[in-house]
């Protein structure tokens, strides 16, 4: 994704999140955020998109073999989850006392 300015997003590490579009959409079960990749627009859900790896040994893993691990998905095909509401929801941006806070649209509860 190559763009003169840097792309925001209203999803940030550590948000629960729900599946929206691809093979582990669930919109009815919210899960972790573990990373956000924001120059690929990409993000790591945990539990969402399995790959297996297969792995040598290593001086720091003496074993090798396949390991499971999530690997990132596009993060349009994920929405943000409204505790409040049990529902995903849209992002509103708002400035409080200088500072941008966001807002859910659904419930209108501040997202911390």
């Amino acid at each position: 994704m190559k763009t003169r300015f840097k792309p925001k997003f209203n999803i940030k590490k550590g948000d629960t999140v729900v599946v929206i579009a691809g093979d582990d959409k669930d919109r009815t079960k919210p899960r972790k955020v573990l990373e956000v990749i924001p120059d690929k627009a990409r993000i790591l859900v945990e539990g969402v998109n399995i790959i297996t790896k297969h792995t040598k040994p290593t001086a720091q893993n003496t074993k090798g073999g396949i390991v499971k691990q999530e690997a990132p998905i596009a993060i349009s095909n994920v929405m943000l989850w409204d505790a409040k509401a049990g529902k995903p929801t849209k992002v509103n941006r708002q400035r409080e006392n200088g500072k941008l806070v966001r807002i859910a649209k659904k419930s209108g509860e501040v997202i911390k």
